[in-house]
């Protein structure tokens, strides 16, 4: 019942994040866009008098908008102004509430590769939360220090940090671990922008107007800074969180190296949009993301794996065999592994005809990847994956 709970708040905290990301990185698309779009009111207008810099005129559900923004404030604040972080608050919370759920509490299992580095669990969860509040502080004081006000070193210093948190991660822990911690990282430097720097700085703009005085110009320029840094982490983020569906990357000898390319691809296409929104064709962005991620492509495809030669008869029911002393405590219509309700993804491998009908799959995860058993916690050897690898050859029969 307990691994039963656990997976369904796994559900649940799953289903609130992918709302909750939803809402944040839509608004955080459509600001952006909305800044990049505004056109200068005419000289001499009404909008041009009240100190609006910028204006745009939309359809959208039937309905005509007209939204501005102010050089730095009204004149006078309205009644009801609406705030944006929770978006950003809720995904964070389910974000991690998710990782503790998923990864923390089966650190043994999710974090830790005994090939990789020998960790205790709580060695595995330290450095993944020390890689969260780290990134954070690191990326805060170089915001606030004279290369923060350089964008372009800014960009490349924090990417240079980030595939530097890449590759330390994974000499450390699993690749998924590694893939998801680096994910979680620049989550959290997002959220920390909109709690620490975005709504405080907002809410002294908001403080010195109602105090009669006018809003230190400052507060927009720093909140719009890292506006736009959330903004080009959005896509990283989002290949992150559907990796884990994907062994060719973060299984591969160098997961750090395929996660800083996919990064790169979708900061460049990410840079493409916020150029095409200020009226620039920037068509090398998109070249150079399709470059990089054809290179993902081809370095991820599968090649011929040295495995040692097979020693004995090699047929279907000693490829079961290996399965069932290897594999079946997860997949399993009901698992013996601690911690799990339900087999994996839906995998099941108790029968010939279940085992026959993965036998790709069980190839790729087993042999190509090598990312199963999870942390080879059953400690399948390379002989066994050999006999995987010629029993797929051979045609992968039932006999």
């Amino acid at each position: 019942m307990d691994a039963h709970l656990i997976e369904f708040l796994s559900l649940l905290l799953r289903w609130l994040h992918l709302i909750a990301g939803i809402a944040w990185i839509g608004s955080s698309f459509y600001f952006i866009w909305l800044d990049n779009s505004l056109e200068p009111p005419p000289e001499g207008s009404d909008a041009k008098k009240k100190g609006v810099s910028g204006e745009l005129w939309a359809v959208h559900g039937g309905g005509f908008y007209n939204p501005q923004k102010y050089a730095v404030a009204p004149a006078s604040l309205p009644e009801r102004l609406h705030w944006f972080k929770w978006e950003a608050y809720t995904t964070w919370l389910s974000g991690t509430a998710l990782l503790v759920v998923v990864y923390w509490l089966r650190a043994q299992t999710m974090m830790i590769d005994g090939g990789v580095a020998v960790l205790t669990p709580w060695q595995a969860i330290g450095i993944g939360a020390a890689s969260m509040a780290g990134s954070w502080l690191i990326y805060d004081a170089l915001c606030r220090s004279p290369v923060g006000k350089r964008e372009g070193a800014l960009g490349v210093v924090v990417f240079g940090l980030l595939t530097l948190l890449a590759w330390g991660l994974h000499q450390w822990l699993g690749g998924r671990a590694a893939f998801m911690h680096v994910g979680t990282a620049m989550g959290t430097i997002m959220v920390a922008n909109v709690f620490f720097v975005i709504i405080p700085g907002q809410k002294k703009m908001v403080e010195a107007m109602r105090a009669g005085g006018l809003p230190d110009p400052i507060h927009g320029i720093r909140g719009k800074q890292r506006s736009v840094h959330n903004n080009y982490f959005t896509l990283p983020v989002l290949f992150i969180m559907i990796s884990n569906h994907y062994a060719s990357t973060y299984g591969h000898p160098h997961a750090w190296a395929i996660l800083v390319l996919m990064m790169a691809a979708g900061v460049s296409i990410r840079h493409f949009f916020n150029r095409r929104h200020k009226g620039v064709l920037a068509w090398q962005w998109p070249v150079l993301g399709a470059v990089l991620l054809g290179a993902v492509a081809w370095w991820t495809a599968p090649r011929a794996i040295a495995l040692p030669p097979v020693e004995g008869v090699v047929n279907f029911e000693r490829v079961r065999g290996i399965i069932g002393e290897r594999c079946l405590n997860c997949h399993a219509p009901a698992p013996t592994f601690p911690g799990l309700a339900a087999p994996p993804a839906g995998v099941l491998l108790h029968d010939a005809a279940s085992i026959l009908k993965n036998a790709q799959r069980i190839h790729q995860q087993a042999v190509v990847s090598r990312m199963m058993p999870l942390g080879n916690l059953t400690q399948m050897t390379d002989q066994e994956r050999a006999v995987i690898a010629a029993w797929i050859a051979a045609g992968a029969a039932a006999q």
